[in-house]
């Protein structure tokens, strides 16, 4: 399959033949204080609950399922800023392949952590995802190692637009969905989803002030490259990928920024109103509905929390900053 293949609805429902053998359905809640502080019927996907806490494993199982022998046998490596990375590592582990994820020096320490005990090799490098990526497709060329791109995989974007049939099988009739935008393989899975079986479902995607690359790049029409300095790993991007981008571009409804205040108290407000931990791309989605409420006033809307894998020191730090008295 071509790495600029666009996947289809017919993708989709493929992987999901596959991923069920691995993976449960995770929990659609609605939630009355959100709905109440949104003035919608608000309700949240659940991602957070995956093996990994994030939803990037739905695309790594797909992805790694479908490699031939000769891939299988060559090993695979990747870069990351830490949940693609586990996604592979988890994938890899079930099917028996040698994995190594390249991950920025500074990368969320828990992801590492997971990674290795994965089963994947990890190799800090560089102080960005970019310098990441870098590093590791030149280690692809010179080892001869299948390298799994971020975003440019078709596999990895039907996989993870598994999560959007199953939101619209347990509320058909949604209106909204937001979801967070790193690279953009989660959104482009939401828009190929939702607009074959819906299109009247807007799709709203979400990227952090700091990390606009996505966005700029979505709205000037061109490839926009901006450095990254948002704390939110999972929307820490320099630059676009040409696949989820264009399909962004064709089928996404709209696109807000959100600043890191903004981040931060949606994850807390997340943690007092439905006691769950949501990292900084998780929590987007509220961030984003808390700033376009007017607009959502009697919808349905689904929020994607992509993932919880915040750290500990970065709740207290978040505590201390944003819930004083």
């Amino acid at each position: 399959m071509s790495a600029l293949y666009r996947p289809t609805l017919q993708d989709v429902l493929k992987a999901r033949k596959i991923i069920s053998r691995y993976l449960l359905r995770t929990p659609l809640y609605s939630y009355a204080s959100l709905s109440r502080l949104l003035g919608a019927e608000v309700y949240i996907k659940h991602e957070n609950h995956q093996p990994i806490g994030a939803f990037k494993v739905r695309g790594g199982i797909n992805l790694i399922s479908q490699l031939s022998l000769e891939e299988r046998n060559r090993g695979v490596i990747t870069a990351s800023s830490g949940n693609h990375g586990q996604s592979i590592a988890y994938a890899s582990r079930l099917f028996g392949v040698r994995a190594i994820a390249v991950c920025p020096e500074n990368a969320n320490p828990d992801k590492m952590e997971s990674i290795k005990n994965l089963g994947a090799e990890l190799i800090l490098h560089g102080e960005e995802f970019d310098d990441s990526r870098i590093y590791a497709e030149q280690m692809a060329q010179e080892k001869g190692y299948r390298y799994v791109h971020a975003g440019n995989e078709p596999l990895l974007i039907a996989g993870v637009g598994t999560l959007h049939l199953e939101i619209l099988e347990d509320l058909p009739d949604v209106d909204i969905i937001i979801t967070p935008i790193g690279g953009g393989s989660g959104a482009a899975g939401a828009c190929i989803v939702a607009k074959a079986i819906r299109p009247t479902i807007r799709v709203i995607g979400v990227q952090a002030e700091l990390a606009p690359a996505v966005y700029l790049s979505w709205k000037e029409g061109r490839e926009v490259i901006r450095p990254s300095k948002t704390s939110a790993d999972g929307l820490a991007t320099r630059s676009p990928f040409k696949l989820p981008l264009e399909i962004l571009r064709d089928l996404l409804d709209d696109f807000l920024l959100v600043s890191e205040a903004e981040i931060a108290r949606a994850v807390l407000t997340l943690l007092e109103k439905t006691h769950n931990l949501a990292e900084g791309a998780g929590a987007s989605p509220l961030a984003a509905a808390l700033k376009v409420r007017e607009s959502l006033a009697g919808k349905k809307v689904v929020l994607v929390m992509s993932g919880g894998n915040l750290t500990l020191t970065a709740l207290c730090d978040l505590l201390t900053k944003y819930n004083a008295p």
